[in-house]
């Protein structure tokens, strides 16, 4: 019997150790990483994955998973292959710190910083250096963007990212109306606090 799940069908047949299936195409897509930008004029944030066959289509899932419910004026997408992440520090350590220096001999081009200022919470855009690679970039990052603690740091070449066109702006607009998509607009706690007037009443 043949099962519906096909990393069942990759299994060892009995008797048949080690020989394993190849996987079929597009039977795990790879993992993209989403950054969105709240509000105009914001820094970019870090807001989680999408797993999706290829760039283009990690953008719509992006779209589809992380913007229905809030407010957002952009959003880009990335393969986490091309995320270059510095070691995680504890405590008082800062981890530039541990970013040692490197210099590189191929052409320069544009990387994204990205650093997470509070264990816990989301890597946020910090600026953006040219170097000829990543670990280049995190040294260049370390003498010009290095003014506070960060935890950790990420380089993304910006060539790899998948942004926001100017003629896909109007994906963010939204009519003033829906307000369901605001949880504040269920004014929970006003309703709770009647509730409990009644009942005391």
């Amino acid at each position: 019997m043949k099962s519906l799940d096909p990393r069942v069908n990759r299994l060892p047949v009995p008797g048949s150790p080690g020989q394993i299936a190849p996987k079929a195409p597009l039977d795990q897509f790879g993992s993209f990483e989403v950054f969105v930008q709240p509000k105009e004029g914001k820094p970019f944030q870090h807001e989680g994955i999408v797993h999706a066959p290829n760039l283009e289509m990690a953008f719509v899932l992006a779209k589809e998973a992380f913007t229905r419910r809030f407010l957002c004026t952009s959003l880009y997408v990335t393969d986490t292959r091309d995320v270059f992440v510095s070691p995680t520090t504890e405590g008082e350590h800062n981890a530039y710190d541990l970013i040692g220096e490197a210099s590189s001999d191929q052409p320069k081009e544009s990387y994204e910083i990205y650093h997470l200022p509070r264990r816990g919470k989301q890597h946020i855009h910090a600026g953006t250096v040219e170097a000829g690679s990543p670990q280049e970039a995190m040294w260049v990052a370390r003498q010009t963007l290095n003014d506070k603690q960060v935890f950790n740091i990420w380089a993304v070449r910006s060539a790899a990212i998948r942004r926001t066109k100017p003629e896909e702006a109007n994906l963010w607009q939204t009519l003033p109306d829906k307000k369901f998509r605001d949880a504040s607009d269920y004014k929970g706690g006003d309703k709770l606090k009647e509730f409990l007037e009644r009942r005391h009443a």
